[in-house]
């Protein structure tokens, strides 16, 4: 039984930096391409970054890119999404995802197909100006 747990959110001054983890248990992490994707009230559903498990070739989001850098660690099953220079704009609920390529989850995620492999429950990050 595969699950993801995101951590890493909290309440962050405008300017400030975050690192949020998607933790995988019960599956072949290696294989895996995960992604995130973020939800603020009122919004559009935005895509923010995404790396592969062939080859941890990365996507980024326009809004995020040069902010926001995903890594992963295949010996703690994990992935980080590093946030910094943090605005307003960031807020939201941040989820992290598997598909079967990056492609395929940023299109699921914004086009609320939502066909992912598997989702985790979300973790809010909240920035104050």
């Amino acid at each position: 039984h595969v699950q993801l747990a995101e951590s890493g959110g909290g309440l962050v001054a405008a300017g400030d930096s975050l690192r949020l983890s998607c933790t995988v248990s019960g599956g072949p992490f290696s294989l895996y391409t995960i992604g995130w994707f973020r939800q603020a009230p009122g919004k559009e559903r935005e895509g923010v970054a995404c790396i592969s498990g062939t080859d941890s070739s990365t996507f980024d989001g326009a809004s995020v890119k040069g902010r926001f850098a995903i890594s992963r660690a295949n010996a703690n099953n994990t992935v980080y999404l590093q946030m910094n220079s943090l605005n307003s704009e960031d807020t939201a609920v941040y989820y992290c995802a598997t598909s079967w390529g990056c492609s395929r989850l940023i299109s699921s995620a914004v086009r609320r197909h939502n066909d992912f492999t598997y989702l985790g429950q979300g973790t809010q990050v909240t920035v104050s100006s």
